[in-house]
């Protein structure tokens, strides 16, 4: 995760804006948004949310509804993954390609029921891929409404997660199984909460109107006192995803990848009926695959950065589209796509860090076991 300092009076902001200056938040440019990347320390923050409950800020991220007589129908064909047997109060990550294969956004699907879905899209890709879904409407009855700047989102991560937010809730969060969701009441506001996140440990994904989340964000980190809560910033929730081996478009997907090297071959389902980009998908399969998507742990010190270059024997075979330090394993990771024949775990790679060629292995992801409630 690059941050790059522009003048922040063109970027977006959240609800929470504000409350994140109160709080002591450094605010930084990301996905055309003013966020915090850290409020105390990203490693603090990261050993917050591992060992008991952090809570995010995600209201940059975008929301997409599609409703109608054939929404399950156009979603269907919209995304890899089979939403055939879904289940009311369900939700699915998924991918959504272009003709080419190429990912237009990874992202994930909600089921109200058969004539009401919802999308959770990545924050730099809402308005892109609210005209994708769009352009590939017209020939459904349906109705597309992008409600990104109507609706707020929170994460509260970490295994006091359900204990905290059970606090507020008046629905039973017990019963709501890893990967699907209920319509809920959160200090008596209306949310959707998902238990979901992008961390590797249980938690809750919060959907609300922008108009309440200041209230909501304000009661959970007044309850969270007594659970040592902290708000985290983006940088955590960048080593955190990275621990787990968690995909993040722009880095290792984007139009131009295969989603297939990266290793998610899992939510492309090539045996459904027509969707975009099966045909490409599936002749890239039956082709073999040339490199895949893999982690990369080194032995000794050092800081991975992306695009650093990954070599064999001196020799580059890959650079990396992920890299940092790993506070959980107190070492540096990354991921990164290299041939097919230096993709085995045990595999013995450089990774070149300023000038220097730094010793690493090749890892099957994720770095550290996952904690998700299932």
């Amino acid at each position: 995760m690059v941050f790059i300092m522009v003048n922040d009076s063109n970027l977006k902001t959240t609800p929470l804006h504000s409350i994140h200056k109160e709080l002591g938040g450094k605010l930084v440019p990301f996905a055309g948004w003013h966020m915090p990347i850290q409020f105390k320390g990203v490693i603090q923050e990261h050993q917050c949310v591992r060992d008991g409950v952090g809570i995010f800020d995600v209201s940059h991220m975008g929301e997409i509804e599609i409703t109608g007589p054939e929404a399950k129908k156009l979603v269907q064909y919209l995304l890899t993954n089979d939403i055939e047997t879904m289940q009311n109060n369900q939700a699915l990550y998924t991918l959504m390609c272009l003709e080419t294969g190429g990912v237009v956004d990874d992202l994930l699907v909600h089921r109200f029921s058969e004539d009401h879905y919802f999308l959770c899209v990545n924050a730099s890709n809402s308005d892109k891929d609210f005209q994708w879904i769009l352009k590939n409407a017209g020939n459904f009855n349906v109705s597309v409404k992008n409600t990104s700047q109507q609706t707020a989102q929170l994460a509260v991560q970490g295994k006091h997660s359900e204990a905290l937010v059970q606090k507020l809730c008046d629905t039973s969060l017990g019963e709501i199984e890893y990967y699907h969701f209920r319509k809920a009441k959160i200090h008596n506001y209306e949310c959707i909460v998902a238990r979901t996140g992008y961390t590797g440990e249980d938690g809750f994904e919060i959907y609300t109107d922008s108009n309440d989340v200041p209230s909501i964000y304000k009661k959970i980190m007044e309850e969270g006192k007594s659970f040592d809560l902290q708000p985290i910033g983006l940088g955590a929730r960048d080593t955190l995803r990275l621990e787990m081996g968690y995909a993040l478009y722009g880095n290792e997907l984007s139009e131009n990848s295969n989603p297939l090297e990266a290793g998610l071959g899992w939510v492309i389902k090539l045996q459904k009926d027509d969707f975009l980009g099966k045909a490409a998908l599936k002749k890239q399969k039956d082709a073999g695959l040339s490199r895949k998507l893999v982690g990369i742990r080194l032995l000794e010190r050092g800081v991975p950065r992306p695009h650093y270059r990954v070599l064999h024997e001196g020799s580059g075979v890959g650079e990396l589209t992920s890299g940092t330090f790993s506070p959980s394993l107190n070492t540096g990771i990354g991921l990164c796509y290299v041939s097919t024949e230096y993709a085995k775990p045990g595999t013995r790679l450089d990774v070149e860090i300023r000038k220097s060629n730094v010793p690493a292995e090749v890892v099957k992801p994720p770095f550290l076991p996952s904690r998700v409630k299932k």
